[in-house]
């Protein structure tokens, strides 16, 4: 049975500075009726949507009985704020479906866009454009895995801050403001986060810094950080130290009421 694919928008915002023929849309893995599920944002540097963080994402979340949605937003080129569009409006158009819990999970860039959904969701990241839009933006839990945090220096991933902000890349005030880490509020969701502590493509400082404002700021937050291992793993089935987060993920979910 083909997943059904969702589209977000009649007309997506940003259109005219992207490929006309890309169109935003949530793919479904749906295993329940429960009014709970989770969002997958792929990685690729905003350049690219990495496929072994899609679809295996999704399957690994249906097996622990969560319902599941990858998400094909934009990457370069496109407007700066049309990632962070997509993922607002992805959100949205679960709750209008009669989801009442939204998780929202992703990995490197695609990290930082769960990040940015997870902290900027007061952010109007595009014009209202229906009813859809009056509904919150806010996940119930955002899940960034070995995920770009910050575009300020000394640990920031040029690369995806490249591809986002395009010949705006060196603007520091924009930089700032989509530096996760420093948007992190008392009203911030439960984040559980995982990295390696030698990854030499996205440093770990990026979840460490996220993590250490998650708890200046009280926030309900779960973290591994694992000794070795390479960017860009997603399930990890060949190493069995690493592939746990999977079953510690699912447990976090669950522990919120996923």
């Amino acid at each position: 049975m083909k997943n059904r694919k969702i589209y977000l928008w009649e007309k997506a915002p940003y259109v005219e500075f992207t490929d006309n023929i890309f169109e935003p849309s949530i793919t479904e893995y749906k295993v329940n009726d429960n009014k709970t599920a989770v969002i997958v944002c792929p990685g690729g540097g905003y350049g690219c949507k990495a496929d072994h963080e899609k679809e295996p994402i999704a399957k690994m979340l249906n097996a622990g009985g969560i319902n599941a949605y990858t998400l094909d937003y934009n990457v370069n080129p496109c407007h700066k704020l049309a990632p962070l569009s997509d993922a607002q409006r992805a959100i949205r158009v679960l709750r209008s479906m009669g989801y009442e819990k939204i998780g929202i999970l992703g990995f490197s860039a695609g990290g930082h866009l769960t990040c940015t959904a997870g902290t900027l969701y007061n952010f109007e990241a595009y014009a209202p454009c229906d009813e859809i839009d009056k509904l919150s933006a806010r996940p119930d839990a955002f899940i960034p895995c070995y995920p770009v945090v910050s575009f300020t220096e000394p640990y920031s991933h040029f690369g995806s801050r490249q591809n986002l902000f395009g010949n705006d890349y060196e603007n520091e005030e924009l930089a700032i403001k989509f530096s996760c880490e420093k948007n992190v509020t008392k009203d911030t969701p439960p984040c559980f986060i995982w990295h390696t502590a030698n990854d030499n493509v996205v440093p770990v400082k990026n979840s460490l810094e996220l993590a250490s404002r998650l708890s200046e700021n009280g926030v309900y937050f779960e973290m591994h950080i694992y000794p070795d291992g390479w960017h860009g793993l997603g399930l990890a089935n060949d190493r069995n130290d690493i592939s746990r987060w999977s079953d510690n993920c699912i447990i976090f979910l669950k522990n919120l009421g996923f």
